[in-house]
């Protein structure tokens, strides 16, 4: 009831040509609740005379910088103060965000919240800027565009609470955040956006990322990934259907820690940059995307990227290394082409990336993953071990054999024979099957 009052009265010096809008609800809310109390403050750019012709029943008021007080029909107090109307006011000095009143009550009534209205005091501590987040919500204390003007990473620390505790940004929070983007890109350093990223679970950092598109501070901290905001791909090898190349990662990126590597963090930065290159490669041909080499210039990139923020060399070293080798496990390789997949390095987070770019895309085809999965087994064993020396036409050539089982036969006698030690060249595996092509049965 109070609140609908006092939209009506603000309407009612709308309706008569003036301005009128209530000073900071959410905060007087608080402060109402606080003191067990019903008032509101209204700013209007009303004189006190004509405010009474407005409102008959109004009384003086003996507040400093108040026009006049009014008590409403539900019982609740309305205060009125002057707008700002200067026309070489700062935008934001326009806006009256709490009154001297207020301020007093807070100071005497709740300390910590004063302090964080109108103290100048450095907030860098959490618990002493972010109210409660049992509230259900990421909130920046008082009057949050003032909160963070005192220190712009409380913008990225917001974002880094939401994703990791999946809560909402509180509306006015958000604002002031997304209000500020320039300054906060321009005045927070590389290396203070670090030390708040690497904070963010591997789990989370999909949506820290997301909320950084969001709020347009992304564009400003790294570019590069900005701009796969504007370049397009084929969502789907078989459709024509297309997406960002940033919405892909977001979700290559959200679905990489689902399976075995739930808190690979450095594995997470890599697949986060795994697509930067495409911005840098992307040809149209044909109705068709396509980005020619785009994960070795992607490691170029990053490696760039990555030391411009002051990373650790060796985790420069490891996230390039799974950007440039990314596309190693997504064909359908052969014992050879298995083999020389063993040997890099990183096999378990790019065989994880892969799986992510597969459940990234709507139906995706598990064909290629399934096979390769199957021959890392057989990758293991050397490939002296897993074909015989000789195939079956070189065996009916030094045996003259005719076709037929037989041939098999002796052919799967070599490869045990090379398993066991028996035959290590072909001089001696020639001599193998000569020797015993009598003792096989037709």
């Amino acid at each position: 009831m109070p609140m609908s009052e006092s939209k009506a009265i603000c309407k009612t010096i709308l309706r008569n040509g003036y301005d009128a809008y209530l000073i900071n609800t959410a905060l007087q809310n608080e402060i109402n609740a606080l003191l067990n109390i019903q008032e509101f403050s209204i700013a209007c750019d009303v004189d006190a005379e004509t405010l009474q012709k407005l409102f008959p029943n109004l009384d003086e008021s003996e507040e400093p910088g108040e026009l006049a007080v009014l008590k409403g029909e539900s019982g609740c107090i309305f205060r009125f103060y002057p707008i700002n109307c200067s026309a070489d006011a700062h935008p934001e000095a326009l806006r009256k965000f709490f009154t001297q009143r207020m301020v007093t009550q807070l100071k005497k009534y709740n300390p910590e919240l004063y302090e964080a209205v109108v103290s100048t005091e450095n907030f860098m501590r959490s618990d002493e800027v972010f109210a409660d987040f049992s509230c259900g919500y990421i909130k920046l204390q008082g009057i949050p565009h003032l909160t963070l003007n005192k220190n712009y990473v409380l913008a990225i620390r917001a974002l880094r609470f939401a994703a990791n505790y999946d809560l909402p940004i509180d509306p006015n929070t958000w604002v002031a955040i997304v209000k500020n983007a320039s300054n906060i890109v321009n005045y927070i350093s590389g290396h203070a956006f670090v030390e708040e990223w690497r904070l963010v679970s591997a789990e989370s950092m999909w949506r820290f990322f997301e909320l950084l598109k969001e709020s347009s501070i992304l564009h400003g901290i790294i570019p590069e990934l900005g701009a796969l905001t504007a370049v397009k791909q084929h969502t789907n090898k078989k459709t024509n259907d297309e997406e960002s190349v940033f919405d892909f990662t977001i979700r290559c990126l959200k679905y990489y820690p689902e399976e075995l590597l739930h808190y690979d963090w450095v594995g997470a930065v890599a697949v986060l940059f795994h697509a930067i290159g495409k911005a840098y490669a992307a040809e149209r041909v044909d109705d068709r995307w396509y980005f020619t080499q785009f994960h070795r210039i992607g490691a170029k990139i990053t490696r760039k990227i990555l030391y411009r923020m002051h990373f650790e060399s060796d985790d420069i070293d490891t996230i390039c290394a799974i950007i440039g080798n990314q596309i190693r496990f997504q064909s359908m390789m052969t014992d050879r082409g298995m083999q020389k997949f063993l040997e890099l390095p990183h096999q378990e987070r790019l065989i994880e990336l892969a799986r992510a770019q597969i459940k990234a895309i709507p139906n995706g085809n598990y064909t290629n993953f399934n096979h390769n999965i199957k021959f890392m087994e057989r990758g293991t064993t050397p490939l002296s071990m897993r074909e015989p020396l000789l195939n079956g036409n070189e065996i009916m050539e030094y045996t003259n054999l005719a076709p037929g089982p037989k041939v098999g036969r002796l052919r799967e006698a070599l490869l045990n024979a090379q398993v066991i030690g028996e035959v290590k060249n072909t001089e001696e595996a020639i001599r193998f099957v000569i020797e015993n092509m009598d003792k096989i049965p037709d």
